[in-house]
C-alpha cells in the first residue's frame, strides 16, 4: 500500500491570526512612533521588540500612505557609517472629525493625528429629538472640515454619556435626552459621507488618555466622568472593558456614602443624582450664587471670591472622591483619571478629591489631560483609538 504523508510537526499559522500579528505589529510602531518620534528604526525595532526588517517594512508603508516622514536632518552615530535617518508621525496632511453630544449642546471638532483641537464649535440644542441633533452635528462638522482645507478626513468619532453600543452605533439608551435606540452612526455616515466610529465618552477618554495624555504608559486606568452624566470606563493591558453590548461602565445608581437627593429609581443618593451638574445648578440657584443651568457660572462666581460657589464645587468634588475610593476598592487600576469641572479649574477641588480617595492613593488620582476641550478630544479619540489600533486596514 502507498504510504501517505505524515502530518507536519505544526500546522500553518491560521490566515486570521496572521491577520492579527500584522494588526497588531502595526498599531505597536505606529503607537511608538507617535510617543518617541522623532525616532531612529534601530530604535523603534528595540522598542516593538521587532525585526529592523519588520519595522522598516511597516514604516516604509506609513510613509508610503502620509501617516509618517522622515526628519529633515539625518545622525549620524560616531561620525561614521549610514547616518540613522530618524521618523516622525505626519500630522498635517489627515484629520479625523469628532461629535460629542452632551445634555445641553452638541460639541463638533477637526483633530489632527496626535490628538490635537484644529477647529471647534458648540452647537446648543434648539430640539433634543436625535434626527434633529445628528443631522445639525454631521451638518455642522461638515462645514468645519471645509474650513480645514487640504487635509483629508479619516473618518468620524461620535461620543455621548449614557449607554452607547461600540458594534452597532447605536446610542441605546440616553435616559436625559429621551433617546432610545439610536443608529448615530449610520445617521451621521450617510449625512457626512465618512467611515464613523461610535463610542461612550468615558471610554473614548480612556483610549484619548492613554494614546496622548498623561496616562501612557499605564497598564491599567480607570477615567470617572462627571458631567450631567455620570459614568466610568476601565482599560487593562491596551484593552477597554466594554461588556456585552458595551454597557460596561453604568454607574449612574451607584449609592454614594452621604448622599441625599433622591433618584427617579426611588432611591436616596445615587451617584448621577448627587454629582450631576443640574444638581450643582440647583443647590446654586437655590443659595442664591447663579441662576440658570450652566455650571461654568458656578465655577466662575467660586473664582469671584463667593465662598457659597467654593463649598459646593469642594462637596461635589469630595462626593466625586468617595465614588473614586469605591471603584479603585472594585478595580484596583494603576491610575484614576477624573473629568469633572472643580476638579478641573481649582486645585482646592482636586485636594478634596484625593483627600476623600485616602492618603494611599491620592498620588493616583488626576484631572482629565484635555480641560480646554475634553468633549472635543472625546470624539475625536473614538476615530483616532481606530487608527492606531489598525492604521493599515483604516488607510
Amino acid at each position: 500500500m502507498p504510504r501517505t504523508a505524515a502530518p507536519p510537526l505544526t500546522s500553518p499559522v491560521p490566515r486570521a491570526a496572521d491577520s492579527d500579528r500584522r494588526r497588531t505589529n502595526a498599531s505597536v510602531v505606529l503607537r511608538s512612533v507617535l510617543e518617541h518620534g522623532p525616532v531612529a528604526r534601530s530604535t523603534l525595532s528595540r522598542l516593538t521588540g521587532l525585526s529592523p526588517a519588520s519595522v522598516t517594512d511597516y514604516c516604509a508603508r506609513f510613509t508610503e500612505a502620509g501617516l509618517i516622514r522622515e526628519a529633515a536632518v539625518p545622525r549620524r552615530s560616531q561620525g561614521v557609517g549610514r547616518p540613522h535617518v530618524p521618523v516622525d508621525l505626519d500630522d498635517s496632511r489627515f484629520v479625523v472629525g469628532a461629535v460629542h453630544v452632551a445634555v445641553p449642546y452638541t460639541t463638533v471638532a477637526v483633530l489632527d493625528l496626535r490628538g490635537r483641537v484644529l477647529a471647534e464649535r458648540q452647537l446648543k440644542h434648539e430640539r433634543t429629538d436625535p434626527a434633529s441633533v445628528l443631522a445639525r452635528a454631521a451638518d455642522g462638522l461638515v462645514a468645519l472640515l471645509d474650513e480645514t482645507p487640504g487635509r483629508r478626513p479619516l473618518g468620524v468619532g461620535f461620543a455621548a454619556g449614557g449607554w452607547v453600543d461600540r458594534e452597532t452605533g447605536t446610542v441605546v439608551e440616553h435616559p436625559l435626552l429621551g433617546w432610545r435606540e439610536v443608529p448615530a452612526r449610520e445617521v451621521i455616515g450617510a449625512r457626512t459621507g465618512l467611515p464613523v466610529h461610535v463610542d461612550g465618552h468615558a471610554r473614548a477618554l480612556v483610549n484619548a488618555e492613554r494614546l496622548f495624555g498623561r496616562a501612557r504608559g499605564s497598564r491599567s486606568v480607570l477615567h470617572l466622568f462627571v458631567g450631567n452624566v455620570v459614568d466610568a470606563a476601565f482599560a487593562t493591558n491596551d484593552e477597554v472593558h466594554h461588556g456585552p453590548r458595551s454597557q460596561a461602565g453604568t454607574i449612574a445608581h451607584l449609592p454614594v456614602p452621604g448622599g441625599t437627593e433622591p433618584c427617579d429609581c426611588g432611591r436616596v443618593g445615587c451617584l448621577q443624582t448627587e454629582l450631576s451638574e443640574r444638581t450643582l445648578c440647583r443647590r446654586a440657584r437655590a443659595a442664591g450664587v447663579a441662576a440658570g443651568l450652566n455650571p461654568m457660572r458656578v465655577v466662575a462666581a467660586a473664582a469671584g471670591g463667593d465662598p457659597t460657589a467654593v463649598r459646593l464645587l469642594v462637596e461635589r468634588a469630595r462626593m466625586a472622591g468617595r465614588a473614586a475610593g469605591l471603584l479603585l476598592d472594585v478595580l484596583n487600576p494603576e491610575r484614576v483619571v477624573v473629568t469633572e469641572i472643580g476638579i478641573i479649574s481649582r486645585a482646592d477641588c482636586l485636594a478634596a478629591l484625593r483627600e476623600a480617595v485616602g492618603p494611599d492613593r491620592a498620588a493616583d488620582v488626576m484631572p482629565t489631560s484635555f480641560p480646554d476641550s475634553v468633549l472635543a478630544v472625546a470624539g475625536g479619540a473614538v476615530a483616532l483609538d481606530v487608527l492606531y489600533r489598525d492604521p493599515l486596514r483604516v488607510l
